[in-house]
């Protein structure tokens, strides 16, 4: 039986897209980052999508960094200025390409494998759960070709991990480090799945995020917008965002429901969100 697919799948090339089972949406990367925001932001307004599993689809690696060639692609002007000018204004594109994930309602994990350098840390310091395969391989690889990671890495990094020393270490060195390593003493990754990248997928989709896409989507992206907020605001602005938030959601028949099928010990299923998903994920 052929994979299901969204509808608008085919208006990328470089990304393949399938419903692996229901309500949770399988990104396999290629070439891609031109694509990537907008593929996102499609996604968010699909609301038969509750959860987004983000993987590799090359077979020894989820991403080896950027293609060094696409430097020359870079905007060309005889005025310092005028071409620095310029030049921001393509990297702002790509940071907000990266950061697509962040932007969307719906959670987002990530099942990595082999190689996962440079840009494979921006695109997952964006997710919102990193699962790695045992035999991934992480480096901050940046400064190896003169750079500093400047499209996510350090600007997101330095607030989900609790080894600041450690970061700093890897940053500077862009020395490789492994699953466990990352999981154990960084904190980047929270769990290590036995395997390659058919084993770390399989075990995302099953073991996660077919469990989140059962319950009440109402819940579930306001767990994932209380934890991003949370991140970049004080406790007395995070529980005042909650506040407003919960003014909504606890008219939700999702609470009424959930309580009544607890009281009879019966599974629940719970609608989409609809088109207004994105909106609301915004309040």
């Amino acid at each position: 039986m052929p994979p299901i697919v969204p509808p608008y799948a085919s208006q990328f090339k470089h990304l393949a897209m399938s419903f692996p089972s229901e309500n949770v949406l399988h990104v396999e990367l290629k070439r891609f980052w031109r694509e990537y925001g907008t593929a996102f932001d499609r996604i968010a307004d699909d609301p038969t999508v509750r959860v987004v599993v983000l993987s590799s689809a090359l077979e020894k690696a989820f991403s080896a960094g950027v293609d060094l060639s696409d430097l020359h692609a870079l905007p060309q002007h005889t005025d310092p200025g005028r071409r620095a000018l310029l030049t921001r204004a393509h990297l702002l594109s790509f940071q907000n390409a990266i950061g697509a994930p962040a932007r969307i309602p719906q959670p987002v994990i990530a099942a990595v494998h082999g190689v996962a350098f440079g840009l494979a840390l921006d695109l997952l310091s964006v997710v919102d759960v990193r699962w790695a395969a045992s035999d991934a391989a992480f480096s901050i690889k940046e400064v190896d070709v003169g750079l500093a990671a400047d499209t996510g890495t350090l600007a997101r990094v330095p607030k989900l991990v609790g080894n600041a020393s450690l970061l700093g270490e890897l940053a500077l060195s862009a020395r490789t480090f492994g699953a466990e390593e990352a999981r154990s003493s960084l904190g980047f990754v929270s769990r290590v799945v036995q395997g390659s990248r058919e084993e770390v997928v399989r075990a995302a989709i099953v073991e996660f995020a077919e469990v989140v896409a059962r319950k009440s989507p109402v819940a579930v992206v306001g767990t994932k917008r209380f934890i991003t907020h949370a991140l970049d605001h004080s406790v007395e602005e995070a529980l005042e965002y909650q506040a407003t938030w919960a003014a909504f959601a606890l008219q939700s028949k999702d609470l009424r429901e959930s309580a009544a099928a607890a009281k009879r010990k019966q599974k629940i299923s719970y609608d989409n969100l609809g088109e207004s998903a994105r909106n609301k994920a915004k309040l």
